[in-house]
């Protein structure tokens, strides 16, 4: 895959997520190591098939690992390989996930899951590119690029003793942070029209459309599961209402609580941003207009004492 492609794949036009696509557009073009962090189903999976795909080794295989479903009694196994008679239950000899990802990439995804013991023989063989499968006495060398994945605060499971810390620094040689879905809502009517679009035509219905109030209200909502959630969401959407237009009423509960439970805001913040100054200018300008030019009554509508209506006014040259 061309490095072009990866906006093609993340859906988003956000300040928050455009940092981290460029992050990884220049990781991917080398074979270091690369942490991907964030929520679970924020899309750091995704973002580790675009690493891969976008780097010289795109040809090669990307052996994922979902690291919590690994048993700690045979995770040496899994991971190195072993030979026939090694254990119990060894009838033939097995390459591990590391041999199966030589001249590829290997995704450890929730790496934070492993065992420190198994964390110690992960480090070693970071270190040394060297892997010797259960019951042989050979190692032999890999070439595999190491990109791990995690919905846990690493520094922090290092200070509780869970994580080693030599091999957190190890790993943490590019950190690529993934926004969540909150940090990012601007993103959210692109993601709705994506899904919708692609799901009915999955599903070959017409796709539903979202009024401006379900929108908002959507907005409003948390989404603890992130994209993934979204996605469910809009895939239920549009199931059950294909075609419709979705006012708030037709939202699930949760998400129509919580637009009832976020605190109205007297001052919208754009996206784009703005000048606080010129913002505040402003309301002096309002509040003396509605006081007729009475500063002792602007001060009051402004929740300010006189004199220091005054000094706004002379720092600004208001008269």
């Amino acid at each position: 895959m061309a490095l072009e492609n990866f906006e093609n794949s993340l859906i988003g036009e956000s300040p928050e997520l455009n940092s981290v696509i460029w992050a990884a557009k220049i990781t991917a073009s080398s074979d270091v190591t690369v942490l991907v962090q964030g929520e679970s189903g924020s899309g750091k999976e995704i973002f580790a098939k675009l690493i891969h795909n976008g780097s010289k080794r795109s040809s090669e295989k990307l052996v994922s690992v979902n690291c919590a479903a690994i048993p700690e009694n045979l995770a040496e196994s899994m991971f190195f390989g072993h030979l026939k008679g090694s254990f119990t239950g060894a009838v033939s000899n097995q390459q591990g996930y590391i041999q199966s990802a030589d001249k590829g990439t290997l995704f450890l995804d929730e790496i934070g899951e492993l065992s420190l013991s198994v964390q110690a023989k992960l480090l070693r063989f970071m270190e040394s590119s060297e892997c010797q499968k259960v019951g042989s006495t050979v190692s032999e060398q890999v070439n595999v690029r190491v990109i791990a994945a995690t919905n846990r605060n690493l520094r922090a499971e290092v200070a509780k003793g869970n994580f080693r810390e030599d091999l957190f620094y190890r790993l943490h040689i590019v950190p690529l942070e993934i926004p969540s879905l909150r940090e990012r809502t601007g993103d959210l009517p692109l993601l709705l029209k994506h899904f919708n679009h692609s799901l009915a035509a999955l599903y070959d219905v017409k796709p539903a459309v979202y009024s401006k109030n379900a929108i908002k209200c959507l907005k409003a909502y948390s989404w603890p599961g992130n994209v993934r959630e979204l996605r469910n969401f809009c895939e239920r959407m549009s199931i059950l209402l294909a075609g419709k237009t979705i006012e708030v009423e037709n939202l699930p509960i949760e998400i129509k609580m919580a637009q009832k439970m976020k605190p109205e805001s007297i001052v919208s913040l754009p996206e784009s941003g703005l000048s606080l100054e010129k913002v505040e200018i402003e309301l002096i300008q309002q509040a003396l207009a509605q006081a007729s030019g009475n500063r002792s009554r602007a001060a009051r509508l402004l929740g300010l004492t006189r004199d220091t209506l005054l000094y706004r006014m002379k720092k600004y040259t208001l008269n």
